[in-house]
């Protein structure tokens, strides 16, 4: 199996990862708390580590204003329903996933309204775009880091300064870069950051997190979810202090484990090691399908601006089935259709049948490049016309 599908979870994970899922289960599989049996108090020390890891990552001072989460989606409804009410504007772009299309428009039932950013045909947005969105209510900009549909990285500090100057926050979607890019927050300028641990961090599903900047006022991001947290278990309303706020119920305590197993895996190989692997990756595999008669590759042309996240349309075929032939004839695992970015398909010229998606990560070789470069190659030669 050549496994291409990074953009969606990664795979495989380092062995650290296994083995921590299984010992944890056996070992420390209890309900964390600071207060009950040791079993208890090292399932909560386990998850406050990778609490603290994830932190030094992004450059925080102080971990607790990671808020984990079931996944990348859960952490941007967290951010976009805590932070929005009625009366409230929303600035998005053509580029978001369903995971920001959707309860944006959901929100518009209460009174929000939106206006989406146009992107040009290589999947950028322009800042003064952005800037002439923005009314007097705006309260909130959401932008991908970069597109899962193409891996178009997004100007997202030039944004940052303007969605700042107008007193809104800014909302980006790091599910394709956290882990693969080495950044901060800071670098960023964001004032809320949502992603996955699942992808280019390695660790298992069911993980995730949304990143709580300091310009953000804890009391002004309303909790999806209320219950037990551990903490002012006499009171009957949410706690208002950071995780507790937004944690309610058992946390996926193995999974967290696993995820500060892979994080430890990461720090130990460095995130500018890793990232210069992709891009190696993602260079080779441009310049071998771009290379292809029949062939439209729609992912950007510089490779300062773009992750390992490649999208392309071949001739006569339709995305679904070249995808599906790949798998059964070749051992290649990839994605094809929309991506659940419909509107990025379009930006690209790529709707209603979306792209084939081809995302390498961190134990993606050259070699498994080169072949399914050549299975690309063979299959563009007999194409299966569109109806």
């Amino acid at each position: 199996m050549i496994y291409l599908d990074n953009a969606a979870a990664s795979w495989p994970k380092p062995e650290v990862v296994y083995r921590t899922l299984g010992d944890f289960l056996r070992g420390t599989g209890a309900s964390p708390g600071r207060h009950v049996h040791r079993m208890g108090v090292e399932a909560a020390r386990a998850v406050e580590e990778t609490r603290q890891k994830l932190a030094r990552l992004l450059g925080l001072e102080d971990a607790w204003r990671i808020v984990f989460t079931a996944n990348a989606t859960d952490a941007l409804n967290l951010a976009i329903k805590g932070v929005l009410s009625a009366n409230d504007h929303a600035v998005t772009t053509v580029m978001e996933h369903n995971a920001v299309r959707r309860p944006l428009r959901a929100l518009e039932a209460i009174g929000v309204a939106m206006t989406k950013v146009r992107a040009d045909g290589q999947g950028f947005v322009d800042p003064t775009a952005v800037r002439a969105a923005l009314r007097p209510n705006t309260r909130l900009v959401v932008v991908t880091h970069a597109s899962n549909v193409n891996g178009a990285l997004q100007p997202v500090r030039e944004v940052a300064e303007i969605v700042h100057e107008h007193g809104a926050l800014l909302l980006v979607d790091g599910a394709q870069t956290v882990g693969a890019l080495p950044f901060t927050l800071a670098d960023l300028d964001a004032d809320l950051l949502a992603f996955g641990g699942y992808r280019a961090l390695l660790g298992p599903p069911g993980t995730g997190a949304l990143v709580i900047g300091p310009r953000v006022d804890p009391s002004e991001l309303s909790p999806l979810r209320e219950g037990e947290t551990g903490v002012n278990s006499e009171r009957d309303i949410q706690p208002a202090e950071l995780p507790h706020r937004y944690e309610a119920g058992m946390l996926n305590t193995v999974g967290l484990a696993a995820l500060g197993a892979a994080l430890d895996f990461l720090h130990e190989v460095g995130i500018d090691r890793i990232a210069a692997h992709l891009r190696v990756l993602t260079d080779r595999l441009i310049e071998g399908l771009g290379g292809i008669p029949g062939v439209r590759v729609l992912s950007p042309d510089d490779p300062n601006r773009r992750v390992a996240v490649v999208s392309f349309v071949v001739e006569g075929w339709d995305p679904v089935d070249f995808g599906d032939v790949l798998d059964r004839t070749f051992g290649i695992a990839c994605r094809a259709g929309l991506h659940g970015a419909p509107e990025a398909c379009r930006a690209l010229d790529a709707f209603p049948h979306g792209t084939v998606r081809f995302s390498p990560g961190f134990f993606t070789t050259e070699q498994e490049i080169d072949q399914a470069v050549a299975a690309v190659r063979e299959l563009a030669r007999t194409p299966l016309h569109l109806a």
